[in-house]
Formats: structure tokens, sequence, C-alpha cells
């Protein structure tokens, strides 16, 4: 096979055509995060965040070896009900297509596939980073090398407070990934609305970000421009509670053996039960306005690009 089967939403492929903002989703969260029918409800709000700020939504996944670009309702309720759908990163994406097989995207499969389809702005609650004791395990996530390899802005409420923070920033600064918080002086840590760590960037107009995206890569540069919001005061967990729960999460964790691709997934359901089900809220709300933003920026970069030209 020598193209890579896209399938196109109607809505999606039109949007793209004319110039117009599109935000690339992955469907991970739908099939390995929120439990249903929570994990559908939160995915058709997600889509709405995005449409009510002035871009069209394009849901990736993988379905019989052709990878969708933008999924349609049934799709979305499908993957949320449906047993045993793979968690497809960019390693895996070849394998799955051509096997025919059918699977969500993580964030670097949803980077690939969006880049392929060339859509700007991909949204996420949280990056995956550097997991603590990766020192030992080297336990790294492919989202940050795929930051390093797809030509986008990546939108997020930073990374996971189950990861080593400080490590996933030196990571990124190693890469050269630009890190912008907006309108925040901090990274903020997903469930927290800062981890601590000062960003080497604020920038407060989103018109502003939109010329940083297009100078980075007037510069020369292949890689992705990553773009902060931390999740709303009204919705976020205070810094010691959460890092109590990791730890007693990590402990049982080790207890039970349990590592690699499968740690994260532990871990949040972990979290989420020590917070009785407090961490499961806010994840669906940074997935909520992580799109909202990433919408605002991706009309902001379409309206700076059409200006440009005139």
């Amino acid at each position: 096979m020598g193209q890579v089967p896209l399938v196109f939403a109607r809505e999606v492929e039109e949007a793209l055509a004319a110039g117009d903002p599109v935000v690339g989703l992955e469907s991970n969260v739908i099939t390995h995060g929120l439990e249903y029918p929570h994990n559908a409800a939160t995915a058709m709000k997600v889509e709405e965040a995005v449409r009510a700020e002035g871009a069209v939504p394009a849901t990736i996944g993988i379905d019989a070896g052709r990878i969708l670009i933008g999924m349609s309702h049934d799709d979305i309720e499908r993957f949320a009900t449906g047993r045993g759908i793979a968690k497809v990163s960019a390693r895996d994406l070849a394998v799955v297509i051509a096997g025919g097989g059918t699977g969500a995207t993580s964030i670097a499969a949803t980077c690939v596939a969006a880049e392929l389809a060339g859509i700007k702005f991909v949204a996420s609650a949280g990056l995956g980073g550097v997991h603590r004791g990766a020192e030992r395990s080297m336990d790294i996530s492919p989202d940050l090398m795929q930051l390093t390899r797809s030509k986008l802005a990546v939108v997020c409420a930073g990374a996971k407070s189950i990861l080593d923070l400080g490590l996933t920033m030196e990571y990124l600064e190693t890469q050269s990934v630009p890190v912008i918080s907006y309108r925040s002086d901090f990274f903020p840590a997903f469930y927290c609305v800062s981890s601590g760590i000062r960003s080497p960037h604020r920038i407060d107009e989103e018109t502003v970000i939109a010329q940083v995206i297009e100078a980075h890569w007037a510069l020369g540069a292949t890689g992705s421009v990553l773009i902060t919001q931390p999740i709303s005061e009204e919705d976020a967990i205070g810094g010691e509670e959460i890092e109590a729960a990791v730890t007693t999460a990590m402990a049982k964790a080790n207890a039970d053996g349990v590592a690699g691709q499968a740690l994260t997934k532990y871990l949040m359901r972990a979290v989420d039960q020590v917070t009785a089900g407090r961490s499961a809220q806010a994840n669906m709300s940074v997935l909520i306005s992580t799109a909202r933003l990433a919408s605002r920026l991706a009309t902001a970069h379409a309206d700076y690009l059409k200006e440009s030209i005139r």
C-alpha cells in the first residue's frame, strides 16, 4: 500500500479546502479516559466547544485500517461502548493500518494523522511526559518526541501530575520545543493550576501566539509549538492532595506489577478513586477548556494567514 488511507468528514474537508480553522482531537480519551457514558458525552461537548469558538472539530480515530479525520456521532458512540479497542501511538499506526485494525489515537498518533491531513492545531487535556523513575525505566512518552517531528500547534493543560514534570520540562527544552503559557506564569499540571515550575514564556494575546507559531516555522523548525492553559480554579484539585494520591497509586501499581503502556490508565483510575471522582471531573473540565482555546487560536492563526497574503 503506497498511500495512507485518510477518510475525511465532509465538514472537515470543506474547512481545510477553504483555509478555515480546524482542531484535531484525540480519540484515546473516549476509549481509555473516562467511563461510559461520560466518555461519549464529553467527546460531544469537546466538539461543541471547538465549534462555539469558530473552528471545526476533527476527532481522529482508526477504523478498519482507515484513519478517520473527523468522527461522526455514531463513530464516537461506537468507540465509547466498544471493547478491546487498542490505544494506538505513533509507533503502532503502520501495524494497525496495514492489518485493517481499529484503534483510538494517543496525542502522538493524533499529531501524525493531523499533519498528514493538513490540520495545524491539536487539542488535548494533558500531554504525556517523562515518567517518575525514568532514570531507571527509560519510560518517556512518545508524545514528547512527536512534538519534535510534527509541525503543529498543540494545546493542552500541561502534563499529568503522575509524571516527573521537572524532567518533562527539561526534555522539552533539550528538544527546542517552544512552551508558551497562555495568560499564566507557570506550567500547569493537568488537575492543578500550577506545577510550581515557571513557564519559559507567557503570552496573553491570541494574535501574538499565531505570529509566534508562524515565526517558529519560518525559522526552519520542523516541530511543534506547545501552548498550555491551566485548569479553571473551580475545577482544580490542590497539589498536595494530588501528590498524595499519586504516591498511593504508584505504590499500588508497583505492588500489582503494572508498568509500561498500562501504567498511565492504571494511575489515572487509581487517582480518581482516591479523589472520590473529582479527578474525572477535572479531566472533563480541561478537555473542554483546552478545546476552546485551541479553537480560538486556530481561528486567530487562520485570520493572520489570510491577512498576510492580502
